[in-house]
C-alpha cells in the first residue's frame, strides 16, 4: 500500500551529473558564510541559496528557455529534483522566485565569487602562462522599434525606422537603456546588444575570467585589459593569443607593460601596419598561440546555443553580466569531470 521513491536510488551511478553535483556541493560548502547574510530574518522562511543557484546551472546545462518550464520540469523530472536537493513530495517555487531573488542573490557578487571558486578547483588542470581573450555579441532583449530619441517624440509613427539617422548618442532603447546598436562586422545588421568577454587559458580550453560589458568598439579591448590586469603576474612571462581586433598600439603596449607577451594576429590591412613584428611572430610559440586561440569559439559555441546566451532575456548590464559570468562557471563545470576522470593534474 505504501512506496518510498529515493531519488538518490534512481539516478544512475554513472550519470554526467553526480560529479558535477559533487563540484557544485563543495563549492556551495565554502560559500556558506557568504549565504548566511542572504536569508532572511523576518516573513516566510527563505528559499536556501544554494537550491536556486543549483537549478540555474540546470537551467544552462539543459537550455531550458525560461524559469516556467524550469519550475515544469523541477515538478516531475525526478533528476532534477536530486539535483537541486528538493525531496520528492516538497513543493516546488512560483517561476518568479528568480526574478524576486536577482538583486538578494542571483547577482554579480555572488556570480564572480562562484566563478573564483569554479577556477581554484580547475586550477591543477589549467594553464598559467598561456591565455587567450576574445569577445561575442550578445543579443539583448529589446526590439528596434524600442530604440527611440532620447529627447522628444519618435519620428514618424516610431514603427517605420528605414531611412532615419539613429546612433547611439541621440538614441536609446525604451525597453533596455543599457543595450546598444552595434554591428560585429561591416556586413552585418545592426542590432540593439551587450558584449561578453571571455579570458581562456590554452592548455584545455578553461575559462580564467568572463564578463559581459555595454557594446561599442573599444569594449572588446578595454575588457581584455580590465581581466588581464586582474590576473596579471609580472615576475613571470606569459602569452596572450588574441585575433586581428586587438592588433593596435596602445593595447599591444598595455599588455606587455602587464607582462604578457601580445601573440595577436597582425592586421597587415591596419593604416599604419601591424603592432605586431618580426620580434614575435619569428618564436614558435607565437605560432603556437595562433594554433591554440580557436579554442575559445568552442566556448562561445557552448555559450551562445546551448547555455541560452544567443539573446539574453534579461534586461540591465548587472544582470547580463551575473548570468554571463555564472554561465562561464557552468562551461568550467561542465568540463572538468571529464579532465579529472581522464589524467591527475600535472606536474
Amino acid at each position: 500500500m505504501f512506496s518510498y521513491v529515493s531519488a538518490e536510488d534512481r539516478v544512475p551511478a554513472d550519470h554526467p551529473l553526480r560529479p558535477i553535483r559533487a563540484l557544485v556541493d563543495e563549492i556551495l560548502r565554502d560559500m556558506s558564510r557568504e549565504f548566511d547574510g542572504l536569508y532572511a530574518r523576518v516573513g516566510r522562511p527563505s528559499i536556501p541559496p544554494e537550491r536556486l543557484l543549483r537549478a540555474q546551472l540546470l537551467q544552462l546545462f539543459y537550455s531550458i528557455r525560461s524559469e516556467r518550464l524550469l519550475m515544469e520540469q523541477l515538478d516531475y523530472n525526478i533528476l532534477f529534483r536530486w539535483f537541486v536537493g528538493l525531496e520528492m513530495d516538497e513543493p516546488i517555487w512560483v517561476p518568479t522566485v528568480f526574478t524576486k531573488n536577482r538583486d538578494r542573490l542571483l547577482n554579480q557578487e555572488v556570480a564572480r565569487q562562484f566563478l573564483q571558486r569554479v577556477v581554484d578547483r580547475a586550477s591543477a588542470w589549467m594553464s598559467d602562462e598561456h591565455f587567450t581573450v576574445d569577445g561575442t555579441l550578445i543579443e539583448a532583449w529589446a526590439s528596434q522599434k524600442s530604440f527611440q530619441p532620447k529627447d522628444g517624440p519618435p519620428e514618424g509613427d516610431g514603427r517605420n525606422f528605414h531611412g532615419q539617422t539613429r546612433t547611439n548618442d541621440t538614441h536609446a532603447s525604451k525597453t533596455d537603456p543599457d543595450a546598444r546598436l552595434y554591428r560585429k562586422s561591416f556586413q552585418s545588421e545592426a542590432r540593439l546588444a551587450y558584449l561578453g568577454h571571455v579570458l581562456m587559458e590554452n592548455r584545455h580550453g578553461l575559462i580564467v575570467d568572463g564578463m559581459a560589458t555595454t557594446a561599442d568598439g573599444h569594449a572588446e579591448r578595454d575588457a581584455a585589459l580590465l581581466m588581464l590586469q586582474k590576473h596579471a603576474r609580472p615576475s613571470r612571462p606569459r602569452t596572450l593569443g588574441a585575433d586581428k581586433l586587438f592588433d593596435t598600439r596602445d593595447f599591444v603596449d598595455v599588455t606587455r607593460q602587464l607582462g604578457y607577451t601580445p601573440h595577436v594576429s597582425q592586421n597587415v590591412k591596419r593604416t599604419g601596419g601591424s603592432a605586431i613584428d618580426r620580434r614575435t611572430t619569428r618564436h614558435a610559440g607565437y605560432e603556437i598561440s595562433q594554433a591554440c586561440r580557436p579554442r575559445i569559439e568552442r566556448v562561445f559555441g557552448w555559450l551562445k546555443p546551448l547555455a541560452g546566451l544567443r539573446k539574453v532575456k534579461l534586461r540591465g548590464l548587472d544582470k547580463v553580466d551575473s548570468l554571463f559570468v555564472f554561465a562561464c562557471a557552468a562551461f568550467n563545470l561542465r568540463r572538468l569531470p571529464r579532465l579529472i576522470a581522464m589524467a591527475a593534474p600535472p606536474a
